[in-house]
């Protein structure tokens, strides 16, 4: 017997495959990426490193798909509505269920396994929700959720004996102690993500999510740019986003596209700025002022910034002082 295990690195999805696998059942390992994934911005190697790692350990393999595309359409047009911020929780988990069940299919396996918590989150992990999902994916009764199982009433994998009912949990709610708990019984050890999250339900990050789609801007390379930086609405579609330390300062340069413009201090300490849109002399001005604001000037000397488009053809300085705060204030994306 074969089933499809959603990991997504976190503890959860590890502990649910571990219990089910300890059952003779062959896993299948299945890591869906977005770009909203907490654990990428909390580690350097990413949700899809740390699934790799738990499909290791596990001894199964693993299927990795990148869903971001699709995932913007939800995004900007959730059937079932947003939660708290701007998370579409319930169609995520929908589209992540029709992939899976597109791998049990592919691979023939008769079922699929999460690490959903019954009450865990407010908007996808309520029974109404859950139901839902399994309705809308067309996997009601397909769907084994072996952390809150006894809570549900009995799945197609319980009803045929595939998997034993009794060997399954009974966890509810918000808290992290049992399946903490669980993870020490079983040896399971350096989880990155206890938790797991989704950065779309984080306030400030949901507020220049909004700034994007209020601008018709929504796309991957803008949704990675508000990883980064510290970010500015310099007109209608004119942005600015300043670099906070090396990492973010490297990080801005990295995603620089053709036309951009990149600015740096000539010659002192600061940080360097990705400028988007179509910019004229005066908002280069301002975006050089915004720069200087940041920047290590101990005189009130002007300070030189240089200001050159992506790819390199021919580099301007400018000679100006800092912008003052509230002018600051005024144009920042609220929240970041």
């Amino acid at each position: 017997m074969k089933a499809i295990a959603l990991i997504s690195g976190g503890l959860d999805s590890t502990l649910a495959a571990r219990i089910i696998k300890e059952q003779g059942i062959e896993i299948i390992a299945l890591n869906l990426k977005t770009p909203f994934c907490l654990c990428d911005r909390k580690s350097a190697s990413g949700c899809t490193a740390h699934s790799r790692r738990v499909a290791e350990e596990l001894k199964i393999p693993l299927k990795t798909m990148n869903i971001a595309e699709e995932f913007l359409g939800i995004i900007k047009k959730p059937k079932y509505g947003y939660g708290s911020q701007m998370n579409p929780c319930i169609d995520c988990r929908i589209l992540k269920f029709c992939k899976a069940k597109d791998l049990m299919q592919e691979t023939g396996a008769a079922f699929i396994i999460t690490g959903e918590v019954l009450g865990q989150r407010p908007m996808s992990q309520h029974r109404r929700a859950l139901n839902i999902i399994d309705k809308e994916s067309r996997l009601e009764g397909l769907v084994l959720r072996p952390l809150s199982a006894k809570l549900f009433d009995q799945t197609i994998p319980e009803k045929k004996g595939w998997v034993q009912r009794e060997k399954l949990l009974n966890i509810s709610g918000r808290s992290r102690k049992p399946q903490i708990q669980l993870a020490k019984e079983l040896n399971i050890k350096d989880y990155p993500c206890p938790a797991g999250g989704c950065l779309l339900t984080d306030p400030e990050f949901a507020k220049r999510i909004k700034d994007l789609m209020q601008h018709d801007e929504l796309s991957l390379n803008n949704i990675e740019l508000l990883k980064a930086g510290r970010h500015f609405r310099l007109a209608e579609k004119v942005r600015l986003v300043v670099g906070r330390d090396e990492a973010e300062n490297n990080r801005l340069s990295f995603l620089a596209k053709e036309n951009d413009l990149l600015f740096k201090p000539l010659s002192i300490a600061g940080p360097t700025a990705l400028g988007r849109g179509i910019f004229t002399k005066e908002l280069i001005e301002l975006s050089c002022r915004i720069i200087c604001r940041y920047s290590d000037s101990e005189d009130l000397s002007a300070t030189e910034i240089t200001c050159d488009t992506v790819p390199a053809n021919g580099q301007q300085v400018l000679a100006v002082h800092p912008l003052a705060e509230d002018e600051l204030i005024r144009l920042r994306i609220s929240g970041c």
